[in-house]
């Protein structure tokens, strides 16, 4: 196994798939007995579990400013506490959700100044960036159908789906500042289309994962 850890996020819209897929990598992977920690942002350990039920208890009205260092103090203790201890213990650190959220939901959803957004990032991850990300990219329309039908199924629509009540203006700017970020940063990020069947989709990304970690562990051989 690679000896420095490799950082693994997975991002997208409300009801993509993302966190099905990161489960289903996350078992592929230790199948092939490699150490892997799977965390989230926010609500991973006690703290963020707080802060995770304070973001979706209070009204959707919460101010954006407020919700942006809500979110970054989460992000602070989870790389601290989390993600850096994990990948210098030589994990695979899988993420669902991390600090391009921030860009995408309070930067381009938000329309908070996309600077100052980076500039908080910054400073609560120390500039930690993953080695690769997954974006699942769906049609806003249909992924909100998804998560409204999965969150009433699950009596869970108030308590989880401050975002799911937000209109459909606003999940389609998230969606373009995930696809832009992805266009700025190629090189991390691997742009799949949510609407495929998941067993196909696991498949794309246990191989582009997997590809990764081989290359990654050839590298430290050099």
């Amino acid at each position: 196994m690679i000896s420095t850890g490799f950082f693994i996020s997975f991002e997208g819209v409300e009801g993509c798939g993302k966190s099905t897929q990161i489960r289903i990598l996350r078992d592929r992977l230790k199948s092939e007995n490699m150490p892997v920690r799977l965390t989230r942002e926010p609500g991973d350990g006690e703290m963020g579990g707080r802060i995770r039920e304070l973001l979706l208890s209070v009204s959707s009205a919460l101010d954006p400013l407020t919700e942006l260092f809500l979110l970054a103090a989460d992000r602070t203790r989870h790389v601290t506490e989390i993600v850096r201890p994990g990948l210098a213990a030589g994990d695979v650190v899988l993420s669902d959700r991390y600090a391009d959220s921030s860009v995408a939901y309070q930067g381009y959803g938000r329309e908070l100044p996309l600077d100052f957004v980076h500039l908080i990032n910054s400073r609560a991850t120390g500039g930690l960036v993953p080695d690769l990300t997954f974006l699942m990219d769906i049609d806003p329309e249909i992924s909100l159908r998804r998560s409204r039908i999965r969150l009433h199924q699950q009596n869970m629509f108030e308590a989880e789906g401050r975002f799911e009540t937000e209109c459909l203006a606003f999940h389609r700017r998230v969606r373009e500042g995930y696809l832009r970020i992805a266009r700025d940063e190629p090189g991390r990020y691997a742009v799949l289309d949510g609407t495929l069947p998941v067993e196909n989709l696991s498949e794309t990304i246990a191989a582009i994962a997997i590809g990764a970690l081989a290359q990654r562990k050839e590298m430290e051989t050099v």
